[in-house]
């Protein structure tokens, strides 16, 4: 392909050779001849010099590169288009494998790939193009929406709803009981159970080992084009909006409510029965033990707002100078008031 017709398919300007043929995406450190690579980030502009890209991702404010320009507004989202244009994924092949099991009651649309060892539950839904690798288990009464992955022993307990083209990463699992006990008399646990359910709506995708827990009553529901990162737990009755980001590790504790374009740092967590505003941000390793304004940026344990929390930290960068300071002080002073005495 032409850097051309690259630029075409993804939106960009040709700033330089458009003839140059190109063949894949790579880092600016690792790139060759016939590659493409990009600059999102200002901190790597002095590696630009250095490339051997034929050509480079970038917007209006890059010069001075050895290679042609794509020029645009958003490189990182150009970038993305570029790798799904030049990598294309290899498609599944279309069938049920005779090493998979499917229930007798479920209904499969002709065009599945369901691959060995998956297997599909009594009355489970399974969408056009749905494709079911290996070791993965669809539960009883799951509906699994078009165009839909459900990677290597991924677990979909019974009566989860998965929407259109969700992506749910190897080994995660989705309607795994939550975590409810009523405390006895005797100290011991009456365990209560969890038959409500979990429906995760449509352009989710959902990373590999993560816990999405069902609740006593009522669902746990992750919103449209959510992003929820590897080893994450959503305990159960959770709601979370549309288009959230959740970074690696971070949970969220029962019956919390995250609004729409929240984003939640690595590490990150919520405790119980509070609320996220829309757009609020929360930083990595912080918790959140209250409600979070709409839009507000928190971080720390608990969380506070972010510039808060800053000057706290400095403030602690600083207590041993400070405690000198207050010893020295203290000895003068001692000293002051034997003169006196």
């Amino acid at each position: 392909m032409t850097l051309a017709e690259l630029a075409t398919r993804i939106g960009c300007r040709v700033d330089g050779d458009g003839t140059l043929d190109v063949r894949r995406v790579a880092s600016l450190d690792d790139a060759e001849e016939g590659d493409v690579t990009f600059l999102h980030n200002p901190r790597y502009a002095p590696r630009v010099a250095a490339t051997r890209a034929s050509a480079i991702i970038a917007d209006e404010r890059l010069s001075g590169a050895p290679c042609t320009i794509l020029r645009t507004s958003n490189p990182y989202l150009a970038f993305a288009e570029a790798v799904v244009v030049l990598t294309p994924p290899s498609p599944p092949p279309v069938g049920i494998s005779p090493l998979a099991f499917v229930a007798a009651s479920a209904t499969v649309a002709p065009d599945v790939s369901i691959a060995p060892f998956a297997c599909i539950g009594e009355h489970a839904c399974i969408g056009a193009r749905v494709v079911i690798e290996s070791h993965a288990v669809v539960g009883a009464n799951v509906t699994v929406g078009d165009d839909t992955v459900i990677r290597a022993h991924v677990s979909v307990r019974p009566g989860v709803v998965l929407g259109a083209r969700v992506h749910v990463q190897d080994g995660a699992v989705i309607g795994s009981d939550g975590f409810g006990f009523a405390h006895r008399p005797d100290g011991s646990h009456q365990k209560i159970p969890q038959v409500g359910r979990v429906v995760i709506e449509d352009d989710v995708e959902i990373g590999a080992l993560c816990a999405i827990d069902r609740p006593a009553v009522g669902e746990t529901r992750i919103g449209a084009g959510t992003k929820v990162d590897n080893l994450v737990q959503i305990a159960h009755g959770v709601r979370i909006g549309r288009d959230v980001l959740m970074a690696a590790q971070a949970g969220v504790a029962g019956s919390t409510t995250i609004g729409d374009g929240v984003i939640m740092a690595g590490q990150s967590g919520a405790t119980g029965h509070i609320e996220l505003g829309a757009g609020a941000k929360l930083g990595a390793k912080s918790v959140a033990t209250k409600d979070v304004p709409p839009g507000e940026h928190v971080a720390g344990i608990p969380a506070v707002p972010v510039d808060e929390w800053r000057e706290s930290v400095a403030l602690v960068r600083r207590l041993p100078a400070l405690r000198r300071v207050l010893t020295d002080l203290a000895s003068r002073l001692a000293a002051l008031e034997q003169r006196l005495k």
